[in-house]
């Protein structure tokens, strides 16, 4: 764990967050014309309220370009995170997402590209292969620690009864779903018949 800056010469979270996406572009420089990314911006906060649950939680978030003021996709790494690698895996999953457009979802551009940059396993949530790892080592040894301390949401009182807002990643269909069944399996849109994700994941 980094220590708290007391002067300005130590660098800030988020400068530290731009400068790992900054060597994470080299890598999608490196891959066909999806990799193209557009105008966005990196910061460290919340994601989501799913970003306060212990039992599904929310690492990251890319909001797309049409919902700024400025068209600049916005990607936030959660404050429950510390471990430098496995920030460079969730940040380059929103990266993905802004690189691809935010309407694929999890699927087709967004699963290709994932995978050809070294993410592996479910792509609701994927993980660093060790190629990334190997890939990133080296620059992450050269940022340095990540200058903050993960925030531990578990003793906030849980409201038991919230419902999650789902979404069809193709027509944009919606529905609400208690957190313990969407944990069971996503709802099945109705007209597309795929499955439903919170939005933002």
């Amino acid at each position: 764990m980094a220590e708290p800056h007391k002067g300005r010469d130590v660098m800030l979270r988020e400068e530290w967050l731009v400068q790992l996406a900054e060597r994470l572009e080299i890598i999608f420089s490196e891959h066909d014309e999806m990799a193209a990314l557009p105008k966005y911006r990196v910061t460290c906060g919340f994601p989501s309220k799913g970003a306060l649950s212990n039992k599904y939680r929310t690492l990251g978030q890319c909001w797309s370009d049409n919902a700024s003021a400025d068209d600049t996709h916005e990607l936030i790494v959660s404050m429950t995170l510390d471990d430098p690698m496995r920030i460079a895996g969730v940040l380059a999953h929103e990266m993905v997402h802004a690189a691809v457009g935010v309407q694929h979802g999890h699927k087709g551009p967004f699963r290709k590209l994932a995978l050809a940059i070294g993410l592996c396993g479910k792509m609701t949530a994927t993980q660093e292969s060790d190629a990334f790892k190997q890939r990133l080592s080296p620059i992450l040894a050269e940022l340095g620690d990540y200058p903050h301390a993960k925030l531990d949401a578990s003793n906030r009182k849980k409201q038991s009864t919230r419902l999650i807002k789902t979404e069809c990643p193709r027509c944009g269909y919606t529905a609400r779903v208690a957190r313990k069944w969407l944990q069971v399996g996503a709802p099945v849109c109705p007209t597309d018949h795929v499955e439903m994700e919170e939005p933002g994941l």
